[in-house]
């Protein structure tokens, strides 16, 4: 059996036969599926500029409401709840806009600055603005690790390959914490040496 992708019906709005161009995401888009929601920050990577920023910003404010509600233990089951279920969000979402990294994702940003501020608490608000700051440059300009894993699977084709998206929807959750894990490492030096 062949993969043709012109013939999957894999938008729900996409007529058959339509060309599989991308897809722009938008409050439609993102309420047509619950993994879009989930995708899409909630909204925030809807922002028409820095929609990473906008869904880190948004990590940080559920943190901030969160922190003293949820144990430790939960705080760790969110975490690995959220990178689990972020993985086939992303995947579904990507999928459906037909883009394999595509800006408005962001769950990778909420999953993995969750990871850091839990992971480096505690610490006030200077603390989580550092932390911010410091996990948005890892996660923009992308210095080592973590280009290295944001091109690791950006040349899947799904034509030839039936596991292109869950690939493509691993490293889309992947660079974000390589990224998290490089501003923990920044903070962790800083707090020996300073």
């Amino acid at each position: 059996m062949s993969h043709d992708p012109q013939n999957v019906q894999d938008v729900p709005y996409r007529a058959a036969g339509e060309p599989a161009a991308s897809v722009a995401p938008s409050s439609r888009f993102m309420m047509a599926h619950p993994a879009h929601v989930l995708a899409l920050g909630f909204g925030s990577g809807l922002s028409p500029k820095a929609p990473g920023t906008a869904g880190t910003l948004w990590a940080w404010l559920t943190f901030a409401l969160l922190q003293d509600r949820l144990s430790t233990p939960q705080w760790g089951l969110l975490i690995a709840a959220s990178v689990l279920v972020g993985w086939w969000a992303c995947t579904l979402t990507a999928r459906h806009m037909r883009v394999m990294d595509p800006g408005s994702i962001v769950w990778d940003e909420v999953a993995a600055f969750w990871l850091v501020l839990w992971l480096a608490s505690p610490m006030g608000f200077w603390g989580q603005a550092a932390a911010f700051a410091l996990f948005r440059f890892f996660d923009a300009v992308k210095p080592g690790p973590v280009a290295w894993a944001d091109q690791l699977f950006h040349d899947v084709d799904p034509v030839t390959d039936l596991g292109a998206w869950r690939k493509a929807g691993w490293g889309i959750m992947l660079d974000d914490l390589v990224a998290a894990f490089c501003t923990l490492l920044v903070i962790a030096l800083w707090r020996v040496w300073w």
